[in-house]
């Protein structure tokens, strides 16, 4: 197992550990800047995470810590989310994870997510992806049947309705790392995102789809290039090589 990958499985065990005291339902929340749901567990995650993953010389972007630029000298970079979908872990809603990506140059080529309210683990590199409590879905030969991952506040938001009349079959859940990650664990077909995201909340799933095979693009197909001066992407789209042509005609169609 490489250094990475090791550095990873660590720095997840380490979160985990830190998550033991909270229950997801029963945390206190705060309000960061722009009104954004923050609890003592994301801090704490966040500190568990610095603590293991970079060494000297690599950078560090994550939801939790406010950014210095200092990442933007180095070609290695950590882009965490110490807990992506803060809103379903007050809620009590098991769609929530730690999020875990490395990228160099760029390009994100290791990651972990770990879901402990799912007993789900995922890790992807080089060496392919493992997957630890999730169940493998039959893969679709075409759109038709295809298990698309959708955001649940999208959906409630009507941001979906179309795509409900197509041959797709839409579920709509929190966290978009975990959607990423199961369509890179074979657990889903597709998911994509016309909001946009910051790096830290796709990172993670992005380098675990890579490492499946899988395709990473923005909404336009263009590739997603990591650790920018702004970190904000202008949405996201994640699904299995064979359903990238596919998938972006369908989402070129949507008004």
């Amino acid at each position: 197992m490489s250094d990475i990958r090791q550095r990873i499985e660590r720095a997840l065990n380490a979160a985990v550990e830190a998550l033991e005291p909270f229950t997801s339902g029963r945390v206190e929340e705060l309000r960061k800047t722009g009104g954004d749901p923050v609890t003592e567990a994301d801090l704490r995650v966040d500190a568990a995470l610095r603590d293991i993953l970079p060494r000297p010389g690599e950078g560090w972007l994550s939801e939790e810590t406010a950014d210095d630029g200092a990442r933007l000298d180095c070609s290695e970079v950590w882009i965490v989310d110490p807990l992506d979908g803060t809103r379903e872990f007050v809620d009590g809603t098991p769609e929530w994870c730690v999020s875990i990506g490395y990228v160099v140059d760029g390009v994100p080529v290791a990651g972990g997510v770990a879901a402990p309210c799912r007993g789900l683990r995922i890790v992807g590199d080089e060496s392919g992806v493992q997957v630890t409590g999730g169940a493998l879905v039959p893969q679709s030969n075409g759109l038709a049947g295809a298990l698309v991952l959708a955001s649940r506040s999208e959906v409630r938001r009507g941001e979906w309705a179309e795509v409900f009349s197509t041959p797709v079959s839409v579920r709509n859940m929190g966290s978009v790392a975990l959607k990423l990650a199961m369509v890179g664990a074979g657990m889903a077909d597709a998911t994509w995102t016309l909001v946009p995201k910051n790096e830290w909340d796709v990172a993670g799933g992005a380098a675990i789809v890579r490492a499946a095979g899988g395709v990473t693009v923005t909404p336009d197909g263009e590739p997603v290039v990591f650790n920018r001066r702004d970190p904000l992407l202008p949405g996201f789209v994640a699904c299995r090589k064979e359903l990238e042509e596919p998938v972006l005609e369908l989402i070129s169609q949507l008004g």
